[in-house]
């Protein structure tokens, strides 16, 4: 998911509308607050926790409880946020701030209709309230309101127009133009870049690069998209020898020997429909088609299958994981894997026929699935390699530290291709059903009929008009998906070929 809605900054009691009243506090519970925001600001995230309900143990702030609810929500503990928040608009309606996290909360965990409620009411509590307007727009995007969503970004950025992440959100749902005023502004940031923070510079750089792309200035475009993925190489830990020679350990583990001495003891529900392949290359697209089924839910990007795995390495005595205690496996392992994770997705929908998965990388586990679900539909999606990278390369993902450098995403390219040829060599034939980026676009009702059949359903003529699914899309292509079929990102990379050269040397077999 890109462009996700954001948490807004807290500090001590603002006097602006819909924000906390200053409460009176005595000089212990000011000075006990200033240590907890610093630790917060410091990420010192346990020590903050405790100190801000050691606070709430003193004296019932709204201010610390939505501080103490941020907090949570970065640790990732979402459903517990949800508490503070509310507690903290109890204490102090309205309150714009508290009202906004606690909508950020409820769309990290997929309630998007009491997300957007509550972005609204953070609106109507303070009209100016600029990441409120931007919260509410990805909200709309990924409800497939594009014109809506149009109209609330670009509100957010009249009101903060300094802000280059707004910009980079309007990027994503429409296109810019030669002399657009969205544009100019973003120019006249980048004259002043150094003043920014990093990760507003980030954003600039990919709104810059989709912008200029727009306008058909692609080396324009690519100095800013190279700049901001080197910010953001910069950023995040990425131990590329450790995820290379994962894909490399499975191919050793999955032998053919090991997949036919354990298949046949998994769980043989059909319900699981896993869409694998390398981001950007086609797989929400494909989900979008066959959610438009009437009897196919789509679960979206779900790592429900890496967390069951998880949980059955811990089960088994021993520190490694899973990876690790694979060859210690037996086949009523691997059923029991199967059923952890069908209790799970069942509870997705209930009454669906098939769920589809839509994890790209759960490419890594196609010998694991086949064992743990060997009756599940595994769709592979391909896309042509420079331009799948080259898609990647100019998206700002916020979890895939594969894709900021181009000579790292050519080797990780590569490996996984090696990984899916295995999977075809070890696993029977027809098992992974290939589809081609090219071919689906080109030839819509064909290709969707055989992935429809792939699933053992009937054909149904909906999934030909996937773009009128109004089904929440959370994923890069968001926007894209709302659009009929269309042949214009095929080919996408020559435009940037003369900047290729590091990607182009570490993809297998080149042949452009």
């Amino acid at each position: 998911m890109d462009n996700p809605v954001a948490l807004c900054d807290q500090a001590l009691p603002r006097p602006r509308p819909g924000t906390a009243a200053p409460f009176t506090v005595n000089d212990t519970v000011l000075a006990l607050a200033g240590e907890a925001f610093t630790r917060h600001h410091n990420g010192e995230l346990p020590q903050a926790i405790a100190l801000y309900e050691h606070i709430l143990g003193l004296k019932d702030l709204p201010v610390i409880r939505n501080s103490l609810g941020q907090l949570l929500a970065e640790s990732g503990r979402h459903h517990d946020a949800l508490v503070h928040y509310e507690r903290a608009v109890a204490l102090n309606a309205p309150y714009a701030d508290a009202l906004c996290n606690w909508g950020a909360s409820l769309s990290r965990l997929d309630r998007l209709d009491e997300a957007e409620a509550k972005f609204r009411s953070a609106i109507a509590a303070d009209p100016n309230f600029a990441h409120a307007h931007h919260n509410l727009a990805v909200v709309l995007k990924e409800t497939g309101r594009i014109d809506e969503a149009v109209r609330a970004a670009k509100q957010a950025i009249r009101l903060a127009p300094q802000n280059p992440s707004y910009y980079e959100n309007l990027a994503a749902i429409r296109k810019f133009t030669p002399r657009c005023r969205y544009l100019e502004a973003l120019e006249r940031l980048a004259q002043d870049c150094a003043s920014l923070s990093i990760d507003d510079q980030i954003a600039l750089h990919f709104a810059l690069a989709k912008a200029y792309e727009d306008i058909g200035k692609p080396d324009a475009g690519f100095e800013q998209m190279l700049k901001g993925n080197q910010l953001k190489r910069r950023q995040i830990g990425y131990d590329e020898d450790a995820m290379l020679a994962r894909m490399t350990h499975t191919r050793e583990l999955f032998n053919a020997d090991f997949v036919r001495a354990r298949q046949g003891a998994g769980d043989p529900s059909p319900l699981p429909i896993f869409i694998v392949g390398m981001p950007r290359s086609g797989t929400t697209l494909v989900e979008q088609i066959l959610s438009s089924h009437p009897a196919v839910f789509g679960a979206g990007e779900i790592n429900w299958l890496d967390q069951a795995a998880g949980a059955l390495a811990k089960a088994i005595p021993g520190s490694q994981p899973f990876l690790d205690k694979v060859t210690t496996l037996s086949g009523e392992h691997f059923g029991a894997l199967g059923r952890s994770y069908l209790d799970r997705l069942k509870s997705a929908a209930p009454h669906a026929l098939r769920i589809v998965d839509k994890m790209p990388g759960n490419f890594l586990f196609a010998g694991l699935i086949h064992l743990a679900l060997p009756n599940a539909t595994i769709i592979h999606l391909i896309r042509d390699p420079v331009d799948t990278c080259m898609s990647c390369f100019s998206a700002n993902f916020v979890n895939q530290p594969q894709t900021h450098d181009l000579a790292e995403l050519g080797r990780y390219y590569r490996h996984y291709d090696e990984l899916m040829a295995h999977w075809r060599r070890v696993l029977p034939p027809g098992r992974i059903l290939d589809v081609r980026y090219e071919e689906l676009v080109c030839n819509l009702q064909i290709i969707a009929r055989r992935m429809i059949a792939h699933c053992g359903l009937a054909w149904d003529s909906r999934c030909v008009d996937f773009h009128r699914n109004p089904r929440p899309v959370r994923t890069a292509s968001a926007a894209q998906v709302r659009r009929s079929i269309y042949r214009s990102s095929v080919g996408r990379w020559r435009q940037y070929e003369k900047f290729l050269g590091p990607l182009l040397a570490e993809l297998p077999n080149p042949h452009h």
